[in-house]
């Protein structure tokens, strides 16, 4: 290679000798021809190899069943390559046009040096890029934080390139520069800091399994509530169901807390866990006139038949004065009620009866007692589950009248 860019660069400077000309003018007059032999012949290489380099690749990626070319083409490796060749050609060649002149040797000598580690780092990242978005489209890595494995390769391939440019430019010692660095360790950790630790974040949520793209989470701290479209090394971006993106630190996910919905998307069903307050004031025995009436509701009346007979037989059993309705053992309405809502949902179509069905009453409070219904939606989807709770609710709400009971709102009148 040398004696062949010899024969290009050094035969016409022996020539103006001969024709009489100057030293320094034979010099001079040399290294402009040299310098513009050297530009056409680059340009030369550069056209062909980009002709050659794109059209072959995009006729492969054609042809071939595979995608990773057609990325490879869309990411534009073949022309990053293409401009690489004649810059490796023209490294050649300096030493050669600028040998009489050692001070612009080492310049444009570095300055190229340094200009074809930067394009193969481009090189190299739009095969990773290449390499990530191929990935992503295969089902087993779809889930994956690919985006944060392909930065972390590209900071390696950094501090790396950032050495041989720091070494080629002042001449340093690579091993000198190494020691160097380590001495400076603690402020490269310290600049690194975000990095190092969604690095760290990113392995265990992979390994762990923690969060997937494509996942629905609620994170609190940062008003996230919608779907992870994207891991990268330093952040993991939310889509909320409002459209809005939210950015979200990725060490933030082993250090705070925050919701996964995936186990239960997953899951039979959907978990409808509300409640409604009834007056406290509303509840009351029922007496067997009252009782009578309730039998009219269908889904109860056997239910209200048998409790009736268990009732009567204990409180005839212990003789219990039933002068006043305290005494012994009574149906309330509230009770009833509850169990009228039970009956109700393990009846209602969209309630996954294989799971946990509850009507259950929680701790009185300031505003009334809690009746609060705990089931679980066949239909996980947003707009489905709401709606069948909604309807559920409603149902609830106007039937609470049927048992005289009443809920609780807070008054209006000023003067209360």
């Amino acid at each position: 290679m040398h004696n062949f860019l010899e024969k290009i660069f050094c035969w016409l400077y022996p020539l103006l000798l001969k024709i009489s000309l100057g030293d320094l003018a034979a010099s001079y007059i040399s290294l402009i021809a040299n310098i513009f032999i050297l530009c056409v012949l680059s340009y030369i290489i550069y056209i062909i190899f980009r002709l050659v380099l794109i059209s072959s690749m995009a006729i492969v990626a054609k042809k071939t069943k595979t995608k990773f070319d057609d990325l490879l083409v869309s990411n534009q490796t073949a022309k990053y390559i293409a401009y690489l060749i004649p810059f490796l050609f023209i490294y050649k060649s300096v030493p050669i046009i600028l040998e009489k002149y050692d001070y612009w040797e080492a310049i444009f000598g570095k300055m190229v040096g340094v200009y074809i580690v930067l394009l193969s780092l481009w090189i190299v990242r739009s095969v990773l890029k290449a390499t990530s978005d191929f990935l992503k489209e295969q089902p087993r890595f779809s889930d994956k934080p690919i985006d944060s494995y392909i930065q972390v390769i590209m900071i390696v391939l950094w501090i790396f390139s950032g050495g041989e440019i720091i070494s080629q430019i002042f001449d340093i010692n690579k091993n000198t520069l190494l020691g160097v660095l380590g001495a400076i360790s603690a402020i490269i950790i310290l600049i690194f800091r975000d990095t190092i630790l969604g690095f760290v974040a990113s392995v265990q949520v992979s390994l762990n399994d923690m969060v997937r793209i494509g996942d629905w989470i609620t994170f609190d701290k940062f008003g996230a509530d919608g779907d992870v479209i994207e891991i990268n090394l330093a952040t993991v971006k939310v889509r909320n169901f409002d459209n809005t993106t939210t950015t979200i630190p990725t060490y933030s996910l082993i250090s705070d807390s925050f919701r996964n919905w995936r186990g239960m998307l997953k899951s039979d069903g959907r978990r409808i866990k509300r409640h409604v307050l009834i007056k406290a004031k509303s509840i009351r025995f029922l007496d067997e006139e009252e009782l009578t009436k309730m039998k009219k509701i269908q889904i109860i009346a056997n239910y209200i038949d048998s409790k009736q007979l268990e009732i009567n037989k204990y409180n005839k059993t212990y003789n219990v004065d039933k002068s006043l309705s305290i005494n012994g053992r009574n149906m309330t309405n509230f009770g009833l009620f509850r169990k009228y809502i039970t009956n109700y949902l393990e009846n209602y179509p969209g309630i996954n009866k294989e799971m946990k069905l509850i009507c259950r009453q929680l701790q009185p409070t300031a505003q009334g007692i809690p009746l609060e219904i705990y089931a679980f939606s066949k239909d996980q989807r947003f707009e489905q589950y709401e709606y069948l709770m909604a309807d559920i609710f409603d149902h609830i709400i106007a039937s609470i009248s049927h048992f005289d009971l009443e809920i609780y709102e807070m008054s209006t009148d000023k003067n209360l």
